[in-house]
């Protein structure tokens, strides 16, 4: 319960049945123009680059997906068959490096 080890874990659940947004999820989409669609063709094409295994009150992670050629990082929790998506935005080459995955030092 509250924990998954791959992608898969999220994938298997990838149902907009089974998002909970959260409130500031909802206003960063609407600021960013990102819709329920783009996440989730984003985390069917994605994969996690970051664990937050000690956030509360469930495990998150970062994804790294695309909608439509377009990279898009998701950070989501996942407790039983449920993802709590917390917020979603466009990664910035300013950043993060050419592959999207690693911050600038």
């Amino acid at each position: 319960m509250g924990s998954f080890s791959n992608i898969y874990d999220i994938k298997r659940i990838n149902d907009y049945d089974n998002y909970i947004v959260t409130k500031h999820g909802w206003k960063r989409f609407v600021e960013r123009g990102i819709t329920l669609n783009m996440i989730h063709d984003a985390i069917e094409s994605g994969e996690i680059i970051e664990y937050y295994d000690e956030d509360k009150p469930f495990p998150g992670c970062l994804i790294l997906g695309c909608y439509n050629n377009t990279p898009i990082h998701i950070v989501l929790s996942l407790n039983d068959d449920l993802l709590f998506i917390i917020t979603a935005y466009y990664p910035d080459l300013k950043r993060w490096e050419d592959d999207y995955r690693t911050i600038k030092e």
